[in-house]
């Protein structure tokens, strides 16, 4: 069986693996009419393919998926978006193992493992933080989409050694008023450049999917 009968053969694609997989696979499991769970959700940082995914989602009149993953306030930020929200803000606070291999680490010749103290490493646009660390804030991806896009939310990132969980707070003020939420993750035993709560919010969301009755945004 060649990729595209496979495509052919399910409901529902699920795309785990990297945002390069996002641009090769979803736009073909779409374009056969098939409904497509996203996690590498960072690729969508990229205008044009988002563009792009969104007009094929509905011209095949399929749904596009994307979990809440490693953050609480998703349906917080799409309530509030209804009306005005001026800004969305997510820190986020990670062991610097949990940050090795960043594009952004690499580039300013920065050594994780060296960091002693805590350490704001980045601060800008949810569009360039995804970017610069990929495989770490997708979440900020999410908000973005969530909420009111890539350019006007704002990314502050901290590496902590002093931490032993991966941490995410964001703050919303708008016409509604304001909220903040904090989870504090527990890395995956897997890969500890992400949250195991991220793995969870993909689980719900195919439950979500197949139940009949809907909870919450």
């Amino acid at each position: 069986m060649n990729f595209e009968e496979l495509i052919r053969s399910v409901d529902l694609v699920i795309e785990c693996a990297s945002q390069d997989a996002v641009r090769l696979i979803v736009p073909q499991a779409l374009q056969a009419g098939r409904n497509v769970m996203v996690l590498s959700v960072g690729a969508f940082v990229d205008k044009e393919l988002r563009e792009t995914l969104f007009g094929l989602a509905k011209q095949h009149n399929c749904k596009l998926y994307f979990p809440s993953g490693a953050v609480v306030g998703i349906d917080g930020i799409n309530s509030a978006c209804r009306e005005g929200v001026s800004s969305v803000t997510l820190t986020t606070r990670k062991p610097p193992s949990g940050l090795l291999g960043a594009p952004y680490l690499v580039e300013h010749g920065i050594e994780p493992g060296t960091l002693k103290n805590e350490t704001v490493l980045f601060e800008g646009a949810a569009s360039e933080a995804v970017k610069a660390f990929p495989s770490n804030v997708n979440v900020a991806a999410t908000i973005s989409l969530a909420g009111i896009g890539f350019d006007r939310t704002m990314v502050k990132i901290i590496a902590d050694p002093s931490l032993s969980r991966n941490v995410h707070e964001i703050t919303v003020e708008g016409e509604f008023g304001r909220f903040c939420t904090r989870v504090e993750n527990l890395p995956s035993h897997d890969n500890p450049k992400t949250s195991y709560l991220a793995a969870l919010s993909a689980i719900s969301t195919l439950k979500k999917i197949l139940c009949p009755v809907q909870i919450g945004t």
